[in-house]
């Protein structure tokens, strides 16, 4: 299988680190040209030397709690340089904790830097798309939109929005050759899980490695994802080869979701 993503041009969400750097790397090694965003912008010129330097790859500096600047900046450099085939939505998670002792900011917040942003986003990028007939919008998101996840309640709601988001959006834009999809990655190895087997070490009294180590028992795989596991379901989605899987939430967490 040949996922040939030469000529194509991706625009992948807080790819400083973790699973959206590791999304860059892998687009990049298919041939794409990647523009990263993030908002530092020292992290965004390490890994712009990191991406294989025979394409140029660009980043743009913006603040996803801000939708309309996003909107501004991402529309401006579309003006200046190109459209895009591929969006990756992907934007750290929300702080963790009880649903019901949350405040009103928490939800606004992560509405805003969720919903919100991938909205703009989407809505700048398509019109690129519809003229290319060709068309890939990925979405970060969790298992949790099949299968809520204790203590992360602020997270559980505004991802089942997302994904509901998303599946309306797929039923809307599949004619024009563009498919949304969401990936949905379980316990993986990035800086979000240090701080919830943090948290779990501090809630129950045990050690930050048996917390750990309780975490991947409850994973048939018995381990955690490394980022480069979700690339890779990211690049094949984004490949002419994915060109009928639209509206989908795909799993990439070694079997721990108990749903189908």
């Amino acid at each position: 299988m040949n996922l040939n993503l030469n000529n194509k041009y991706a625009l992948v969400c807080g790819s400083t680190a973790g699973i959206g750097k590791a999304t860059a790397m892998s687009l990049a090694t298919e041939g794409a040209t990647i523009t990263l965003i993030a908002r530092n912008e020292d992290k965004l010129k390490a890994v712009l030397a990191e991406l294989p330097q025979q394409r140029n790859h660009d980043y743009i500096v913006a603040d996803f709690s801000n939708p309309e600047e996003l909107k501004t900046k991402v529309s401006d450099y579309i003006s200046k340089n190109h459209g895009f085939h591929i969006l990756v939505n992907n934007t750290g998670g929300p702080k963790g904790g009880p649903v019901f002792s949350a405040g009103l900011d928490e939800f606004e917040s992560a509405f805003t830097q969720h919903l919100k942003c991938n909205h703009v986003l989407a809505q700048t990028v398509v019109p690129f798309m519809k003229e290319a007939s060709y068309g890939r919008i990925i979405n970060i998101i969790s298992t949790s939109v099949k299968q809520p996840l204790d203590g992360l309640g602020v997270s559980n709601t505004i991802r089942g929005a997302v994904a509901s988001w998303s599946k309306t959006l797929a039923n809307e834009l599949g004619q024009f050759g563009i498919t949304v999809n969401n990936v949905l990655p379980g316990a993986t190895g990035t800086e979000r899980l240090t701080e919830i087997i943090k948290n779990k070490s501090a809630k129950t009294g045990n050690t930050e490695e048996e917390a750990a180590n309780a975490m991947k028992n409850a994973v048939p795989a018995k381990r955690f994802a490394k980022p480069e596991e979700l690339a890779y379901a990211v690049t094949f989605l984004a490949s002419e080869c994915a060109s009928y899987i639209n509206g989908i939430n795909l799993p990439v967490d070694g079997g721990r979701t108990k749903s189908l």
